[in-house]
């Protein structure tokens, strides 16, 4: 997320900036052109990351956060977007910051138990052959990550945390030899990750459901 856009979020936090001109926001944020600040306040319109009604003079920070259940009188679950993770070898960081919101239908996730979700772009790859409610896995898809599922069984698709950087794999836990194994599969040929059952890693959640690319 650009710079001048974390100002105006954590600003947004604060104040109501409808009250204050483009100008006087830009004081606050250090930014001298007003265009500039519309154009960013746009972006985090477009995120999802802010509220803009022009009638009531509100800009607010957005307050969906975590999806919990099924919004009111509406089929559509607002998802926060926290980055990027590799289904390749284990190289993109795990940025928990909200990069927007992913709108899904209810429809398109039925089959997911409504608890704490959140979703990831897919960069890479490495888990094309394997598929989540008839979904494959492939780049520039979303996964849906239930983040409260983190004990995984074997053969389960997680996000792990290694080395602070995100990867998506098949979790086996290998106990005669005390080890963790996080599988690739792919049309590929991409080797697998080894983790000893003591070492620093995360599992982030388990991948639940694919949202796939558009087919233009």
């Amino acid at each position: 997320m650009h710079k001048l856009q974390e100002k105006i979020l954590k600003l947004a936090q604060e104040k109501n900036l409808g009250q204050y001109t483009l100008r006087e926001i830009g004081v606050f944020i250090g930014e001298r052109s007003p265009q500039k600040v519309k154009h960013h306040l746009q972006q985090l319109e477009k995120k999802g990351l802010i509220r803009i009604d022009k009638v009531k003079g509100l800009i607010e920070k957005s307050k969906q956060g975590w999806v919990e259940g099924l919004l009111k009188k509406a089929k559509l679950f607002v998802i926060p977007i926290l980055g990027t993770a590799s289904a390749s070898p284990a190289s993109i960081f795990a940025e928990e910051n909200i990069e927007g919101y992913l709108k899904v239908s209810g429809t398109l996730i039925q089959r997911v138990s409504k608890t704490k979700l959140f979703a990831l772009r897919v960069d890479g790859p490495s888990m094309n052959r394997i598929k989540i409610n008839e979904k494959s896995i492939e780049d520039g898809d979303f996964v849906i990550i239930n983040a409260e599922d983190k004990d995984p069984r074997d053969g389960d698709i997680v996000l792990s945390i290694i080395d602070s950087m995100a990867n998506i794999k098949k979790f086996y836990r290998d106990k005669k030899n005390h080890q963790i194994v996080l599988m690739s599969e792919s049309t590929y040929d991409f080797p697998p990750i080894y983790i000893h059952e003591d070492d620093d890693y995360l599992i982030n959640g388990k991948v639940v459901q694919v949202v796939k690319k558009p087919n233009l």
